[in-house]
């Protein structure tokens, strides 16, 4: 099979038609171009969060993972206010009066433990207030860009059916690279139909966030000569336009099926 000619996006170009930029490959790191009417960003959390373990996503690791792994990063007062915080929501689950307790230490998390820990710290938040779907609609819904990433890498821990859909459905529809990043954890992977996930692996590459956030994209990609059809259609436009593939999608289109997968057009970009 011939692949589409594929080069890695370069910050600035065709920012006209993509508003990409240029990201790391780590699929721990949340990137963010901050775009489209959304809440302002919390400025305590400037940073992209790399918190979890290893190579494990902050969505798919276990609550004792992050909570061992984000205490022994922490210093004493942060390790004790995130001690506090966890017991506060542990006491006073769900949701109460016009806004929970641990909803405001959400809020407060950033500024306590550092933008590097940030977002585990609030997934840890809400795991321990057992946080179910309405709550984590309201939290996200009224929360800021930090808060929403928080709710989407929870989802997996707190709701074991489809009640959180629509919370990823409305992350896809942005182009923030770090709320696409946390949509397309577990929860998308177990949940999102056939159609809807294949346009989300169109939207990281159209983006620029990498396939590897993607959750269980192996399995889901192969056999599936629809998304392999998207795919080549996708790269036979940015060539026909004179712009660079990227670079993320030749790895897609062999998973798809190989012997399968229909050529797109190379172009000689010089």
């Amino acid at each position: 099979m011939t692949h589409p000619r594929t080069s890695p996006a370069t910050p600035g170009a065709d920012t006209a038609a993509d508003p990409l930029t240029d990201h790391a490959a780590d699929p721990l790191t949340d990137h963010a171009t901050g775009t489209g009417p959304r809440p302002a960003a919390d400025p305590s959390d400037p940073a992209p969060c790399t918190t979890s373990p290893g190579t494990t996503t902050l969505a798919a690791a276990t609550p004792a993972e992050l909570r061992d792994h984000v205490t022994a990063g922490l210093d004493d007062p942060a390790r004790g206010w995130l001690r506090r915080a966890l017991d506060e929501a542990a006491a006073h689950p769900g949701t109460h009066g016009p806004i929970s307790v641990w909803e405001l230490r959400i809020a407060e998390a950033g500024r306590r433990c550092g933008p590097e820990h940030a977002d585990a710290a609030r997934v840890l938040i809400l795991h321990a207030a057992r946080a179910d779907a309405e709550a984590l609609s309201r939290v996200y819904y009224q929360g800021t860009g930090a808060e929403r990433r928080a709710v989407l890498y929870a989802l997996p821990h707190l709701v074991p059916g489809s009640e959180g859909l629509p919370l990823v459905e409305d992350a896809l529809r942005t182009n923030d690279t770090r709320l696409l990043t946390a949509a397309v954890g577990p929860y998308a992977a177990r949940h999102l139909d056939a159609h809807q996930w294949r346009h989300a692996v169109l939207k990281c590459l159209f983006t620029g966030v990498p396939v590897d956030a993607v959750a269980d994209l192996d399995r889901r990609a192969e056999g599936d000569t629809e998304l392999a059809r998207m795919l080549t259609d996708y790269a036979a436009e940015r060539t026909a336009a004179g712009r660079t593939v990227p670079a993320d999608l030749n790895r897609v289109l062999t998973l798809t099926d190989p012997p399968a997968t229909p050529s797109a057009p190379a172009a000689d970009h010089g």
